[in-house]
């Protein structure tokens, strides 16, 4: 007869039992424990099996451990929405609610180790309204211990001084910075009309042409707040491209969340982006941007720019003159005069508005956000650079521009199946010119290369993919609809200016897929200047350089038509 299990083995096997009792029962992902309470959480669907515990995790920015300790924006509970990411150069990006007190001025970054620096509003983001300001994380501060937390902003009405010692001892721990390095959901929009919601994300699709299936990519939709009420809806995306995924909404009665992208076998990315139902004042989408121009016009221009406002005059004359109606400026951290410039203009007449785009490098994620906000209120786009001028040798002669026959006559001549017309690009040199020409680039750059390089598109926004792809040049269409090349028309493209005009570009290129010019990467691409190095240091003979032929047309014509200098502000 055998004798009884001894008590030391039962409780081994009763401990085994528990034991994978317990992992057979716990959440897949810890990242979504924060946020999803129970195990009947409707992100359940997009989790994936665990991670072996030794592996590292990704932090969820977007849902912290405690949701209690949210950051308040300027030390008010009544706005407890802020984020900050570190972008590239040591800059911090804090964007606050959209009802916090605004402040153009005498706004500081409180950084969690005692260092400040002042702090520079940019104005509100175009989909959510939130106010963005920027500031340098100061050297002490760069020297703590990783992970970096986020700074307070702190404006002359909510100064440190004002606050009692008990206020101080309440706030919560800085939150973690968010890095622009790594994966992040960055920003979101709800379209009108389609009811679509457009995430913007970094890292998902991490390389050019290379696309993950939208299958694989789940929209989570999450409240976060003090009262932690997790996830609302976790839905499959219904296109994934670059940085842009084109998301199903979520329940009507959700009201304001947050939004971020989680990809099949993986963890739900950090996120600062958010969402707001579609109103009818905004023409069912969430953004601003969408009840400022609601008249629908024939021909806009989209640029995105950064420290151009000398430039702008000239280009958005011109444009006006030969057939652009309105004109879209995402401006990209600018820091000279560019509202001046827009006021100055828009005070004449001209329909020009700027929509702050702070994220870096994000040129076509900006263009496919653009060409489905304004889908609505701009039937053709063409999206060209500052430098960039649209024209045609027919044109040359005429005693006046014409904004119906001349710019608008390249579309209306297509047949309707055409939904993209392409432009050749003609590229202009120095011209001999050592210092930027004050009668304007169109009168002071007269000598080309010979060769045709690249092309830039107007584009009939309702025949767009869906997806949105583009690469600056080009957008993707729809099956039923073709490109077709302008016979027509060119873009005179002023690339290769006077040496300090030129070299500026070392900053920062904006494309997500062009490596920097300081990148030593690519030395033979069409994307680099011929004979220049790595460093902004001026080649010898600059200034004769790309002049194969004498090109005069648009000088001339833009002498006639505006008289010589046309570029500077009315008296």
């Amino acid at each position: 007869m055998q004798s009884p299990p001894s008590p030391r083995l039962l409780l081994l096997l009763a401990l085994a039992l528990a034991a994978l009792l317990a992992f057979l029962t716990s959440t897949p992902t810890a990242a979504l424990h924060h946020y999803a309470a129970s195990s009947s959480s409707p992100a359940r669907a997009l989790l994936v099996p665990q991670q072996p515990r030794t592996q590292h995790r990704l932090t969820l920015r977007a849902v912290r451990e405690d949701a209690s300790s949210a950051t308040p924006a300027n030390d008010d509970d009544r706005y407890p929405l802020q984020d900050a990411v570190l972008l590239p150069d040591w800059e911090v990006l804090v964007l606050l609610h959209p009802a916090a007190p605004e402040s153009s001025s005498n706004a500081t970054c409180a950084f969690p180790g005692g260092a400040a620096s002042p702090a520079r509003s940019l104005g509100r983001m175009p989909a959510s309204g939130r106010q963005a300001y920027t500031c340098a994380m100061p050297r002490p501060e760069r020297r703590r211990n990783k992970p970096f937390r986020a700074p307070r902003l702190v404006t002359t009405t909510t100064a440190p001084s004002s606050q009692s010692q008990s206020q101080q001892s309440r706030r919560p721990r800085p939150e973690m910075l968010l890095r622009w390095s790594g994966r992040l959901a960055y920003d979101a929009v709800a379209l009108p009309g389609t009811g679509d919601v457009l995430v913007l994300a970094k890292g998902v699709n991490p390389r050019q042409g290379v696309n993950r299936p939208a299958s694989d990519v789940q929209c989570v939709y999450y409240r976060h707040n003090a009262t932690g009420d997790g996830v609302v809806a976790s839905l499959p995306a219904a296109t994934s491209a670059q940085q842009v995924f084109r998301c199903p909404a979520p329940p009507a009665t959700a009201g304001d969340l947050r939004v971020t992208l989680a990809v099949a076998g993986g963890e739900p990315i950090p996120s600062m982006a958010t969402y707001s139902p579609p109103t009818a004042a905004s023409g069912g989408g969430s953004s601003s941007e969408h009840n400022k121009n609601s008249k629908k016009v024939v021909m806009c221009a989209c640029t995105m720019v950064r420290d151009v406002a000398k430039f702008l005059r000239e280009w958005v004359v011109y444009h006006a003159a030969v057939g652009v109606d309105r004109f879209l400026i995402y401006d990209n951290g600018s820091q000279d005069d560019l509202e001046g410039e827009v006021r100055q203009l828009s005070a004449a007449g001209f329909d020009v508005s700027t929509h702050v785009w702070p994220w870096p490098k994000t040129q076509e994620a900006g263009f496919s956000y653009a060409a489905a906000a304004h889908r609505d209120s701009c039937e053709w786009m063409a999206f060209v650079d500052v430098d960039e001028f649209i024209f045609s040798p027919r044109w040359a002669e005429s005693s006046r521009p014409s904004k119906s026959s001349m710019l608008r006559s390249v579309v209306a001549a297509v047949e309707p199946d055409v939904g993209q017309v392409t432009l050749g690009c003609k590229d202009f040199g120095p011209s001999g010119q050592t210092k930027h020409p004050e009668e304007g680039v169109t009168q002071g750059y007269a000598c080309r290369r010979r060769a045709e390089e690249r092309h830039k598109s107007v584009v009939r926004l309702d025949a767009l993919e869906p997806s949105l792809m583009n690469s600056i040049h080009h957008f993707e269409v729809r099956p039923e609809f073709r490109w077709e090349r302008s016979r027509q028309a060119r873009v005179n493209h002023y690339k290769y200016q006077a040496w300090d005009e030129f070299k500026v570009k070392f900053r920062r290129r904006v494309s997500t897929y062009v490596a920097d010019w300081t990148d030593p990467v690519n030395h033979g691409s069409k994307d680099r200047t011929p004979g220049l190095g790595f460093e902004a240091v001026e080649p010898e003979g600059w200034a004769h350089r790309f002049c194969e032929v004498e090109d005069t047309l648009l000088r001339d014509a833009t002498r006639r038509w505006f008289g010589v200098g046309f570029t500077s502000r009315p008296s």
